[in-house]
């Protein structure tokens, strides 16, 4: 349980740094959406209910301050953070480049997801395509530089508590 809550913090200061972020580029218009980091890399590290645990209280923690229905992030980061538990042995996430093509794809998804709900709540959604596509692509950019370094940040963290992933795991 150690694991699940140290990992959950180190959520939340990813959820910080992304605000953070989000707040220095207001003026330039652009949105950084970090969902595939959140969801993405749980299940890689930690056991099953620890790690939902953790991913869930994330997305509520994301949905505490986004434009959407309460509960939005936290449904889709858990039900992205199952579908990955389910297949993690089946996924290339040995090495840097596997984990981070496996966050952008979660960011994908979760990105289509929130777009498509937020979609019907637009009174002119076509007006919007082109600053979607640059939140996207700025937000993919952003998970691929900081994808690995986000991974052993929460590596080095359940290492410092002794809460180290199962050998299975990695």
């Amino acid at each position: 349980m150690r694991g699940g809550f140290l990992f959950f913090l180190t959520l939340l200061l990813l959820l910080a740094l992304v605000a953070a972020a989000n707040h220095a580029l207001a003026h330039l218009h652009i949105y950084l959406f970090a969902g595939g980091l959140f969801a993405g890399t749980a299940a890689f590290l930690l056991p099953f209910g620890p790690g939902f645990a953790a991913v869930f209280a994330s997305g509520l923690a994301c949905d505490a301050n986004a434009g959407v229905p309460f509960g939005t992030h936290a449904l889709l980061f858990a039900s992205v953070h199952a579908i990955l538990f389910h297949f993690r042995d089946r996924l290339p996430h040995d090495l840097a480049a596997g984990r981070v093509l496996i966050c952008l794809a979660c960011n994908l998804a979760l990105f289509l997801a929130l777009t498509v709900q937020r979609a019907f709540l637009s009174p002119a959604p076509a007006s919007e395509g082109y600053r979607v596509a640059c939140d996207f692509v700025f937000s993919q950019v952003a998970i691929a530089v900081a994808g690995p370094w986000f991974y052993r940040l929460q590596r080095r963290a359940l290492a410092l508590a002794r809460a180290e992933p199962a050998q299975s795991l990695l």
